[in-house]
């Protein structure tokens, strides 16, 4: 019983600073976003794509150091390549989609369907994270 809690309250720790970190991200996706955007006058897909990596680099960082970091091996490198293709993808994918349906089908104004779309894709990069990009290698539960 003893080793299932434990369990849980590391996966719920870890959770809270997964979004503690993400909603970090989520302001510095917004801002970028909204610069493109307003800023450039980027059309507002292509400033949505270019927004949700430059949250994507800032919320690996710090996942990296923060969220993760007693399963920090060193190979950070190939870490940054697994999340990007995972999470990164994902993100950028699933934030397209839903802000295109959104903003041209709902109408929506474009910050609020940001907001949406990563609210939507938050618990799917959690678990790709923690059981694939930053997986430590010793199976649920037997983490050092």
């Amino acid at each position: 019983m003893t080793a299932t809690w434990d369990r849980w309250q590391t996966t719920v720790e870890r959770w809270l600073k997964f979004n503690a970190v993400g909603g970090i991200g989520i302001g510095v996706q917004l801002v970028v976003l909204a610069g493109l955007k307003s800023g450039l006058e980027l059309n507002y897909l292509l400033a949505t794509a270019v927004a949700v990596e430059v949250s994507v680099l800032h919320n690996f960082f710090w996942h990296e150091r923060f969220t993760w970091r007693h399963r920090s091996t060193g190979k950070s490198w190939g870490r940054l390549v697994k999340f990007n293709l995972t999470t990164g993808t994902f993100s950028i994918l699933g934030n397209l989609a839903l802000m295109k349906w959104l903003v041209e089908g709902v109408h929506f104004e474009y910050l609020p369907a940001n907001g949406i779309t990563i609210a939507a894709c938050s618990i799917a990069n959690f678990l790709v994270s923690d059981r694939f990009v930053f997986r430590d290698g010793l199976g649920p539960g037997r983490e050092r």
